[in-house]
């Protein structure tokens, strides 16, 4: 089978002509703060890839989207990174969705209309915080008379000039000063949300990556959904459950942009074929260990040896994509290095994978612990 052919294969059946369109723009054009991908993204129903059939997504199987993931990445790593977290978010909100049905109308406000509307979700998750989990709250909201006003800030947040919806992790602070966490899911174009410049590198600039704030923003009771009384526990296992979809979403797309340099070489014919044949073990090996996470999500298996399992498999990936990304560059030479910006604009952009949450500096004690024979905390 030609190298990426399964998972183009797969984005062809679920997003038809999205790649092809993709394969037509200048990879500069693709890649450049003025990229249309996102739209692109958009009216190919990419906005609806993991949304549930009964809701009118595409409702792709884990296994699907990481082929789907990896195959856009391969030609836009931008959009894929940018999208990542509303895969990421789709994902949250139809799991914890049931939980809170007794206290708000969540699928008349969303649920029903995400597919509907091909809706772009941001996220304002805690990703890219120093010490803070993923799921920890990065904004606070404040009980006032006939609702709340939130306040706070994610930088970098992706998707942020483009977003419908911010979801995010948010502390509710009551009258006592104790506070509860709930999840916000707001409308982007409420009074007292601003997108600021923040991202101020060249890899990855097309992704949105600004910074999103929220000053005083007043909501209603229906755009915060505080966990009921007897939901604590359905909650630490949806926490897991967030941390298995947000390391399988990142180890995919990382994979897809390492594997554009492999193609590189492969078209080019560069090095031998030991060489070209170890390159492809290298990477293939990647996408095999980003898979088996995805088979385990098919399988039901969405516990705590399941989440530690999806980590080490991101900090694995991690490895051999710095393998796999010196290898192709040197394969590739000096001269077309110099030639073509693509080359480094995707060896720099497949190294972005060590920097999403949680390090592997700080999980060392974690994983210390869990090889003891305690369950993986995540901080």
């Amino acid at each position: 089978m030609k190298f990426l052919q399964r998972d183009r294969d797969v984005c062809e059946e679920l997003l038809p002509g999205l790649a092809d369109r993709l394969a037509e723009v200048p990879f500069d054009r693709l890649e450049s703060p003025e990229s249309s991908t996102i739209p692109l993204f958009r009216d190919h129903g990419g906005t609806n890839l993991l949304v549930p059939r009964a809701f009118g997504g595409i409702g792709a199987s884990a296994l699907e989207a990481v082929r789907v993931i990896r195959a856009l990445a391969s030609l836009a790593p931008s959009m894929a990174v940018a999208t990542a977290m509303h895969h990421f978010s789709v994902g949250m909100l139809y799991a914890v969705g049931p939980l809170y049905e007794s206290t708000t109308d969540i699928r008349a406000s969303v649920l029903d209309v995400l597919a509907k509307n091909r809706l772009l979700i941001a996220s304002g998750f805690a990703e890219g915080r120093s010490g803070r989990g993923i799921l920890s709250p990065t904004v606070e909201a404040r009980e006032v008379p006939g609702g709340y006003l939130v306040t706070g800030s994610k930088k970098p947040c992706s998707l942020s000039r483009s977003m419908d919806l911010l979801t995010a992790s948010v502390a509710v602070r009551g009258d006592d000063g104790a506070t509860e966490m709930g999840l916000l899911v707001l409308p982007a174009d409420r009074p007292g949300i601003s997108v600021h410049d923040f991202w101020s590198t060249f890899p990855l600039v097309a992704a949105e990556s600004d910074e999103v704030r929220l000053d005083d923003v007043f909501v209603g009771a229906e755009h915060i959904l505080r966990t009921p009384p007897n939901a604590a526990e359905k909650l630490d296992e949806l926490n897991e459950a967030g941390v298995i979809w947000f390391q399988m979403i990142i180890a995919a797309s990382y994979t897809g942009v390492a594997s554009a340099l492999v193609d590189l070489v492969l078209r080019n014919g560069r090095g031998s074929a030991a060489e070209r044949a170890q390159l492809c073990l290298l990477i293939e090996t990647a996408a095999f260990l980003v898979e088996g996470v995805a088979r385990r999500i098919m399988d039901g298996d969405l516990g705590n040896d399941c989440a530690a399992a999806s980590l080490f498999t991101r900090f694995s990936v991690q490895d051999i994509i710095t393998r796999t990304v010196g290898q192709a560059v040197e394969m590739l030479g000096g001269m077309a290095y110099i030639a073509s910006p693509k080359i480094a604009y995707l060896a720099s952009a497949a190294q972005a994978i060590v920097f999403h949450p949680p390090s592997r500096t700080s999980m060392s004690e974690a994983v210390d612990d869990y090889f003891a024979g305690k369950p993986l905390f995540f901080s």
